[in-house]
C-alpha cells in the first residue's frame, strides 16, 4: 500500500493540554494510517546549513520552548529511531543530488513530538527527523519532497509539521477569531493545495499580499512544500481551524 504524505499544523507547544478542535483532530490521525511502519518527520523547528538526517537510536524529547505549563516539560515521547530508515533517506537524497549531513545525537523538537504524541501516543513506530535547509525556497523544498516520495511505497508516513499561518506577534487569547489577513492566507493555501496549483503556491513569499503578515519568517510553511512534492502536487483537506488567533491549524494529506 502506498501511504499519503501528511502535513499537520502543530500549533503552540501546549496543544496536548488544550481543549481545541485541532487537538481532537490530531488525536484521530493515528487510526488513519494503520499500515505505517515508520515515520519520517520534517519540522519547521529544525533548520540546518544542509538538510540533515537525524540518526539517533533513541532520540530525546527536546523541550525547545519556555514559559509554558510545567506539565509540558514532563511529557516525553520515547520513540526509537531507525538506522534502516535514516540510511534510506540519505540514499534518496544522495541519488537526487541533494547535499546532506547526518546527526547521531539530535532529538525530536516539539514540532515533531507534539503531533506524534497525540497521533501515536504509544510511540510504537520508529521515527526519523529530517531538517529543512536554512533559506531554502518553496521550490527547493518541493524538490526535496519529490526525492523522498519513494518512501511512501515502503510503509513510511512522511509528515511535514508546521503551520499554514504563523505570526507570533499577533497572538490573541485562545478562541479569538483570526484576523482577516490570516483567513485570506489560509484560504490561499487551501485553494492551491486542493486544486494542485503548484505554480501558484511556489510563488510564496512574493504572493499573496497577506504572506508577510501570515509568515514574518518562512520556516513554518516550508514543510507544506515538502509534503506536496512527496505527494504528487495536490492534497485533500483534513482539518482547518485557528489557535490563538494567528496560528493556522490546517492539515491535509497529499497523494491519498
Amino acid at each position: 500500500m502506498t501511504l499519503p504524505a501528511l502535513f499537520v499544523s502543530h500549533g503552540a507547544p501546549d496543544l496536548p493540554l488544550s481543549n481545541t478542535p485541532a487537538r481532537g483532530f490530531t488525536e484521530s490521525l493515528g487510526s488513519r494510517y494503520p499500515d505505517a511502519r515508520a515515520v519520517l518527520v520534517v519540522s519547521a523547528h529544525w533548520e540546518g546549513r544542509v538538510n540533515t538526517v537525524g540518526a539517533a537510536e533513541r532520540p530525546e524529547t527536546i523541550h525547545d520552548f519556555g514559559g509554558f505549563d510545567p506539565r509540558l516539560y514532563r511529557l516525553k515521547y520515547p520513540a526509537r529511531g531507525s538506522t534502516e530508515l535514516s540510511q534510506r533517506v540519505s540514499e534518496l537524497l544522495e541519488g537526487a543530488g541533494i547535499e546532506h549531513a547526518r546527526d547521531n545525537r539530535r532529538g525530536l523538537d516539539h514540532g515533531a513530538w507534539v503531533p506524534l504524541l497525540l497521533a501515536f501516543p504509544e510511540a510504537e513506530l520508529p521515527v526519523v527527523q529530517l531538517s529543512l535547509r536554512w533559506g531554502a525556497s518553496a521550490a527547493e523544498n518541493f524538490v526535496l519532497g519529490q526525492a523522498l516520495a519513494p518512501l511512501r511505497k515502503e510503509g513510511v508516513l512522511i509528515v511535514g509539521s508546521g503551520a499554514t499561518v504563523h505570526n507570533l506577534r499577533a497572538l490573541a487569547p485562545e478562541g479569538s477569531p483570526p484576523p482577516e489577513w490570516a483567513v485570506d492566507f489560509n484560504n490561499w493555501v487551501v485553494e492551491g493545495v486542493t486544486s494542485g496549483n503548484i505554480e501558484k503556491l511556489l510563488a510564496f513569499p512574493d504572493t499573496p499580499k497577506s504572506a508577510r503578515n501570515a509568515h514574518p519568517t518562512h520556516e513554518h510553511l516550508m514543510p507544506v512544500f515538502v509534503v506536496l512534492g512527496a505527494g504528487g502536487g495536490s492534497g485533500r483537506l483534513l482539518h482547518q481551524s485557528f489557535s490563538y488567533g494567528s496560528i493556522g491549524m490546517t492539515s491535509f494529506e497529499a497523494g491519498a
